[in-house]
């Protein structure tokens, strides 16, 4: 095993201890996070850290077989439109972020494009999943990963974070609202109702509901408000092994069987072509 990757100092000043909301450093030997009044938060030897509170535990999140299948597609490109379009609305206008706060970021893939374009940022991935931790831990030199439940008190300081990303997970308005910088933007990510479009009738995959955008801005008012919406749209010619993964990732592999899955995909044409279509939405504080 190797030695867990350093933490970037910008990244950890923006956290705060999850029992007492104090700021946390890093121990001598960067195995630890501790807070002034001497609580401590242990770093796994993957390199990330769970910031629960006491007696807390976080909703369970990915799967270790749906974050594998998760790097195995997104390595492969599949969703660079995706990043591209992200990393373009993160960077749209005004100063160089410095803080990226990524809520329900997974194994950190979308972050690290975003850094890769921001070469003075530094972020800190949100994720429920262990198992995606461990992958975060290790996606940019200028990321760190965080076990905590983003639907409860995030371990992060008031005004903190110079943007929030939400890419296809949920969204706590009133926490974003109070980490936020009051000059920040919150950049989320949704599917379009055309989403994956190809896939849904024949895999009987969970649908997009059409009111999706409405029900986003209806959830994040009054603490946040619209100032900008953009649409992505890439057409990919996916072979049966890349569907499968990429069925495999989501939601959709909760609600069908790994069998019953893959014998609907045998009968796809291959390749097969498939629309991914999103919203890049962007808010601020009001």
């Amino acid at each position: 095993m190797s030695r867990r990757p350093d933490l970037p100092e910008a990244a950890v000043a923006a956290l705060a201890c999850p029992v007492c909301a104090g700021p946390l450093a890093v121990g001598e030997d960067g195995g630890v996070l501790r807070c002034p009044a001497g609580h401590s938060h242990d770093r796994a030897r993957q390199g990330h850290v769970t910031l629960l509170p006491p007696g807390h535990r976080a909703p369970s999140g990915d799967s270790a077989e749906m974050v594998a299948d998760r790097v195995a597609f997104l390595a492969a490109g599949h969703y660079a439109g995706i990043s591209a379009a992200l990393a373009d609305a993160v960077l749209d206008g005004g100063a160089e972020p410095g803080v990226l706060l990524d809520l329900g970021g997974g194994t950190g893939h979308h972050l690290a494009a975003v850094l890769d374009r921001a070469p003075g940022a530094s972020g800190v991935v949100l994720d429920s999943s262990p198992f995606a931790a461990r992958r975060a831990a290790r996606a940019h030199p200028r990321a760190m990963a965080v076990v905590a439940d983003t639907w409860a008190r995030l371990p992060v300081r008031d005004g903190a974070a110079d943007r929030v990303l939400v890419v296809f997970a949920p969204r706590n308005g009133p926490e974003i609202a109070r980490v936020l910088h009051p000059e920040g933007r919150l950049v989320v990510v949704t599917p379009a109702a055309d989403h994956l479009g190809e896939l849904v009738g024949p895999l009987n995959l969970l649908r997009v509901d059409p009111d999706k955008a409405a029900r986003l801005t209806g959830s994040l008012e009054p603490h946040l408000v619209p100032v900008a919406n953009a649409e992505r749209r890439d057409v990919l010619r996916l072979d049966h092994a890349a569907v499968g993964t990429l069925v495999g990732m989501g939601p959709h592999a909760r609600h069908l069987p790994a069998g019953i899955r893959a014998d609907r995909i045998a009968v796809l044409p291959e390749p097969v072509e498939v629309t991914v279509a999103v919203q890049v939405a962007v808010y601020r504080r009001p």
